[in-house]
């Protein structure tokens, strides 16, 4: 039997599942009164959205654009496909969909919206590596019984082109201009914030990937990339959030307070851009967390692997924080 749900009761369960997410914000920064008690302003952009959902009797959905693939940065990664810090992320995801059908009976769904396709060329992985490393990212979720993920990629939504063919396409359909980018770039400050975050990404890897290259022409060539990343970005926001306008918008990039977006911690970070893509995982005998591939191994830490493969580095002598510059380790 349908349970019947009046507005004023739908209002208090939807602010109850936002306020249980908001526990695990990726923010912009951790200085105002809102890190520990979100304001109405913070719960706006996404209310309405969870309270379609508990009208109608349905399990809330959310949509991460996430998981593309492993950087191509051997200094940062474990190798070209899913480890223990997706395996760890993948789990956190299932659990708060669990968690939120203890607050609502019929609980919550996520669809990753793969990104990998969208840029891949871009960032310097092939899409050979971003069809394999989808592939184990399902097997996973099937290992695990994370009966509330799937999974929503490019190729699903152009299935008759070459997959050059489909990132033109997104950006004709669904792209803004460069000049307009840059003009967001310059004049927005959360914009810029995002322009710098991936611009590094892109300098650190393409350095190991173009190492005869001068660092002022990698970063040159990065800035350019960026901001293409960052076009095709939005591109691929605009389309999902049309197939899937009523669903509440998760991401694995750090927000402000009162974004539209959710910025969301997956698995324990050093900073708030880190992510098991960009990463290795560690364990220090008490839970796992991403640091660069190449600090863990100049700290000694031991490499685990699993079924012959790389999974994780562990490290049980005392707190990885009492090693490490934090700063040093981030940059």
């Amino acid at each position: 039997m349908t349970q019947i749900i009046n507005i004023t009761q739908s209002k208090v369960i939807s602010e109850q599942i936002l306020k249980h997410v908001f526990r695990h914000r990726r923010l912009i920064s951790d200085t105002e009164p809102c890190v520990h008690q979100p304001c109405s302003l913070c719960l706006a952009p996404h209310l309405d959205k969870v309270q379609y959902f508990v009208e109608n009797n349905e399990p809330i959905h959310f949509i991460l654009p996430a998981f593309p693939a492993k950087s191509p940065n051997t200094q940062k990664v474990l190798g070209t496909m899913p480890d223990m810090g997706e395996q760890v992320s993948l789990k956190f995801l299932q659990s708060l969909c669990d968690q939120i059908s203890e607050i609502y009976a019929p609980g919550a769904k996520l669809t990753i919206c793969s990104d990998g396709r969208v840029f891949s060329d871009l960032v310097g992985v092939t899409d050979e590596n971003v069809t394999l490393y989808g592939q184990i990212i399902l097997t996973l979720l099937k290992e695990m019984k994370a009966d509330a993920i799937d999974v929503f990629n490019l190729e699903d939504m152009y299935t008759d082109l070459s997959f050059d063919q489909m990132r033109h396409k997104l950006v004709k359909l669904y792209g803004q201009s460069i000049e307009a980018i840059k003009d967001a770039v310059k004049n927005n400050e959360h914009q810029c914030q995002m322009f710098n975050g991936i611009h590094r990404f892109l300098v650190e890897d393409y350095q190991v990937l173009e190492a005869h290259k001068s660092r002022n022409k990698i970063r040159l060539e990065c800035k350019a990339r960026a901001y293409e990343v960052i076009q095709r970005s939005n591109a691929w926001s605009v389309l999902i959030s049309e197939l899937y306008p009523h669903s509440v918008r998760l991401s694995i990039h750090p927000q402000h307070y009162h974004s539209e977006k959710i910025g969301i911690h997956m698995i324990k970070t050093l900073d708030q851009w880190g992510t098991p893509w960009h990463n290795a995982t560690v364990f220090d005998g008490k839970e796992f967390m991403l640091m660069k591939r190449s600090h863990l191994e100049s700290m000694g830490a031991t490499l685990v692997c699993q079924n012959g493969y790389p999974s994780h580095f562990a490290w049980t002598e005392q707190p990885l924080e009492t090693h490490i510059n934090v700063q040093e380790a981030i940059q």
